[in-house]
């Protein structure tokens, strides 16, 4: 059995803090429209984290699975890779979090059960089962749609308007379009966190015909492409800020740009894709910081 220390490193803990961004996004949403419900916010942060793991246990067995994790991987030593973890308990794992996940989804449409018909109920078992089966899928498989170079789309969905439409419609029994904006502008970071991801393997992902945005366009548009997204990223938010402008404070998240231009800057003059890895880390705190100063912004003042 599997030492506790290598499970821990195989959850990859650094992600979590992208996943709980967009559910963070949110909860300050539902408290600036008075709809804030405690109970149901902390079942959709966990259901999230069970899908968060569990995805990044598929990623672990199926890049493994398909030859991504190879002796030519840049990246970080995966569990199932090193003989940490071995096939078997993986798949186990992944089984395991696959009925965390759906158990976690289930608790969370039962609590709200008297604010939502039976139809939408519905549609959002719906959803949740196609989280389950996109965080499987992604990698592992016969085709893992991750190889197909559709990664982004997933990611720029689940995180932005799954995570944070479907968390907001859940505390307020409906919606309105202009929360659209926040939900794209963490689908959008989220994806820029994946990219960063994809630009660091461009190189061991062609080799094994993994066709990510970076290997299809190239290493330099790559970098155009994470330009594009941090930049649409920002002007969606700051849409939304304006349009519910009651003071600055609500700007307060500018308080963060100089992050994200570091980051920029650092991802363009690193020549070396393996180099990249510590900017995937970068980009998710920065994302948490940035959520939690633009909820604080447009919550409280």
């Amino acid at each position: 059995m599997a030492a506790v220390s290598h499970w821990i490193k195989a959850f990859r803990l650094r992600t979590l803090p992208l996943a709980l961004s967009s559910i963070g996004m949110a909860g300050f949403l539902a408290y600036q429209h008075q709809a804030f419900h405690t109970s149901v916010f902390v079942w959709c942060v966990l259901t999230t984290l069970f899908l968060q793991i569990l995805s990044n246990l598929a990623n672990d067995y199926g890049d493994f699975m398909n030859g991504a994790d190879g002796a030519h991987r840049v990246g970080p030593e995966r569990a199932v890779q090193s003989g940490a973890i071995s096939i078997g308990e993986m798949k186990i794992a992944i089984i395991l979090f696959s009925v965390l996940s759906f158990v976690a989804g289930i608790t969370l449409l039962y609590q709200v059960r008297s604010l939502l018909s039976f139809n939408i109920l519905g549609g959002f078992l719906i959803v949740g089962l196609l989280a389950i089966a996109a965080a499987v899928t992604y990698t592992s498989g016969d085709k893992p749609y991750g190889y197909a170079g559709l990664g982004d789309i997933s990611v720029f969905v689940f995180f932005g308007f799954v995570a944070v439409c479907g968390t907001y419609f859940l505390q307020a029994g409906g919606i309105s379009m202009d929360v659209l904006l926040p939900a794209i502008t963490c689908g959008l970071l989220s994806t820029g966190v994946l990219n960063v991801n994809n630009l660091r393997d461009i190189d061991s992902d062609r080799l094994v015909g993994k066709k990510s945005i970076p290997v299809r366009i190239g290493s330099q548009k790559g970098k155009l492409y994470h330009l594009t997204l941090i930049s649409l990223a920002w002007v969606a938010a700051t849409v939304y800020a304006v349009l519910h402008m009651t003071s600055l404070f609500n700007f307060l998240y500018l308080l963060t740009l100089p992050l994200f231009i570091k980051h920029l800057l650092q991802v363009f003059k690193t020549k070396e894709p393996r180099l990249l890895d510590p900017y995937l880390k970068q980009l998710a705190l920065s994302t948490l910081l940035f959520v939690i100063t633009y909820g604080i912004g447009i919550s409280y003042f």
